[in-house]
């Protein structure tokens, strides 16, 4: 069995991952690494590739394609850890739309770079999430966000759009903006606090930004077994517009509007309205009632590239 699966989504990215494979393939012969790729066929697959590369003894599983690829890979590790069936370091591989995972953590986002990460082989151990909803009574595994509320429907709205990345979601914003409203009244309970009032979105973040460009909370770690947490009051189109720039820097802190805490575990529950949410981009639910999130500290030697050794 080779110590490397590279789970390739081909359909990433709109299709284009499937034209980067040759580039790919050149790359991990170019650093002799002793790798199989596996092509995902359905959703969910690449979960599934992933536990039974580790069932085979795999050392080291990688996902190439966006943050949808890598949430299923992380998955398929976490439920074989969980099972008590083995683990295996995490690698990622950036041919997808979304990378904001790879970008929170420190993974570079081209092939060439992400390839010497690979034959490197440094790692660092980070925390993963875990979330209920509507849709996951049993739970599902992420590693860079919760978003609920305005910041979700956004994100449905930019996987809709022919074209991917920030402008994406600029659109998805601007769109969303016009149909989402009234904002739900939420009771957002922390480790020692509940805050009830009506909101526009909860971001429950183990990385940094979302969309592409959101700085959602530019100050968490992804190894302090705390989730950073952003909570937005309600606020009507033109608050809206004025807030985007700024969370697009990562300046939202100190607005009246925004609370910015830590915490271990979350729960969020609709009072009134519902909660579209998803978790690295996954749609957890569209009109979900509650959603409860905690931290497992230290769970995945994910692999990287230290900041010097990138070009």
């Amino acid at each position: 069995m080779p110590q490397i699966r590279v789970i390739v989504n081909p359909t990433a990215g709109k299709g284009h991952a499937a034209k980067l494979i040759p580039q790919l393939k050149s790359n991990l012969n170019l650093h002799h690494l002793d790798y199989e790729i596996c092509q995902t066929e359905y959703p969910w697959h690449a979960a599934r590739l992933a536990e039974e590369a580790i069932l085979a003894g795999t050392e080291t599983v990688v996902s190439a394609g966006g943050d949808g690829t890598f949430n299923e890979v992380l998955n398929g590790i976490m439920i074989s850890k969980t099972n008590g069936l083995g683990s295996a370091r995490l690698g990622v591989i950036c041919i997808g739309r979304g990378n904001d995972f790879a970008y929170s953590m420190g993974i570079p986002t081209g092939i060439d770079e992400g390839c010497l990460a690979l034959a490197q082989g440094q790692t660092r151990r980070i925390d993963i999430g875990r979330v209920t909803s509507d849709l996951y009574p049993e739970g599902r595994y992420f590693g860079n966000g919760i978003g609920i509320g305005f910041d979700a429907m956004v994100g449905f709205l930019a996987s809709e759009m022919p074209y991917g990345g920030m402008f994406a979601y600029l659109a998805g914003a601007l769109k969303a903006m016009m149909i989402y409203s009234p904002a739900p009244v939420m009771e957002v309970t922390l480790d020692d606090e509940v805050v009830t009032q009506p909101g526009l979105m909860v971001s429950i973040m183990n990385g940094r930004r979302m969309g592409g460009a959101f700085m959602m909370t530019p100050q968490s770690q992804s190894d302090d077994a705390l989730f950073d947490v952003c909570i937005a009051g309600a606020a009507g189109r033109l608050k809206i517009l004025q807030m985007i720039p700024r969370f697009i820097q990562g300046t939202q802190a100190g607005d009246p509007m925004i609370k910015l805490t830590r915490t271990r575990k979350v729960s969020v529950r609709a009072i009134q309205g519902s909660l579209p949410a998803h978790a690295d981009g996954e749609t957890l639910c569209t009109a979900g009632k509650e959603i409860k999130a905690e931290i497992l500290p230290q769970q995945i030697d994910l692999i990287y590239l230290p900041k010097e050794e990138k070009k």
